[in-house]
């Protein structure tokens, strides 16, 4: 059983655990999770980690013009292991495992009863309101790459 764990994760490590209950709306008419809400459980892992590691979490960075930016998804690999069940508690894992000076690449799990169910590899990058890619802030990088070397 799982008590007291904050609603926006915590980080273990360099790893952040988000744990979320599988309802009825996210399974099949058999009681399994239907594939594409595995995504929205990575999205929910991937927002908390960067809520809880920037403090500019809603606007990532404002350049001297006011630019508009934010995080977009640039390449996303998923692997389908075990399905995950209605009622199921799942913990979300995600880590950072690179940084450049345009994208961050995380890798992201979800874990149920300790059994592997799907892993992922996302590529995310920065860009403004046109698509546009943007460099990412140097205090982005630094922190992320503090958080890389505590493997």
């Amino acid at each position: 059983m799982i008590e007291n764990v904050p609603f926006c994760g915590e980080f273990i490590g360099n790893v952040h655990h988000l744990f979320a209950r599988v309802y009825y709306a996210d399974t099949d008419f058999t009681g399994v999770v239907y594939h594409a809400r595995y995504l929205e459980f990575f999205e929910r892992g991937r927002s908390e980690f960067i809520r809880l590691s920037m403090a500019q979490h809603q606007q990532p960075h404002d350049t001297e013009e006011t630019e508009k930016l934010g995080w977009v998804v640039h390449k996303l690999t998923v692997n389908y292991h075990k399905s995950a069940r209605f009622d199921d508690i799942l913990d979300i894992r995600t880590k950072i495992t690179k940084v450049t000076g345009a994208r961050i690449v995380m890798a992201q799990e979800i874990i149920c009863n300790d059994l592997l169910l799907v892993s992922a590899d996302v590529q995310l990058a920065l860009v403004n309101s046109e698509g546009r890619p943007r460099r990412l802030p140097d205090q982005f990088i630094t922190s992320w790459e503090n958080a890389l070397s505590q493997k």
